[in-house]
């Protein structure tokens, strides 16, 4: 068996997992594009087209005209749709998403839903956490977990 270096899982990580957290994890100094530009920072792409995906990835989640919004200046489902265009950046295979509507209202919640389906639909696997049965009605394919234990698929 061949283990891989840290340098290696963290490049594994960069372009294959994208992450959306339920408190977005955005940098507050960072305006939009810049925030969804990170990964390729990271995967070492040249700056003028870090920026060109982050604005097409930035008009795909409908945020076209919060470009130069940083975090605070947006709302709740705004900052989720940029923690999602960050995520989905790099083009990755698996999405790993942690509560990703627990800060939102269900209006903007059922937005992001419709979104994750749709990627879903595209041929994205999306792994998703949620305490919210309404949620959990989206996916394809449920496992119900009590005191670390699943008690339904």
């Amino acid at each position: 068996m061949n283990a891989a270096n840290d340098e290696e899982l963290s490049i594994f990580r960069n372009k294959e997992v994208g992450f959306v957290f339920q408190t977005f994890n955005l940098l507050p100094k960072l305006n939009a594009i810049e925030n969804v530009a990170l990964p390729l920072l990271y995967a070492d792409v040249p700056a003028k087209e870090r920026k060109e995906r982050a604005i097409l990835m930035l008009n795909k989640v409908g945020l076209s005209d919060q470009l130069e919004s940083k975090p605070n200046e947006m709302s709740g489902g705004q900052r989720q749709r940029v923690a999602i265009a960050r995520a989905l950046i790099n083009e990755p295979s698996i999405i790993l998403a942690d509560e990703p509507t627990g800060n939102l209202d269900s209006k903007t919640s059922s937005e992001i839903m419709t979104f994750f389906k749709s990627l879903h639909e595209a041929g994205n696997t999306i792994i998703l956490v949620t305490h919210e049965l309404e949620i959990a009605e989206y996916a394809q394919k449920t496992i119900v977990l009590k005191d670390g234990e699943i008690i339904k698929e």
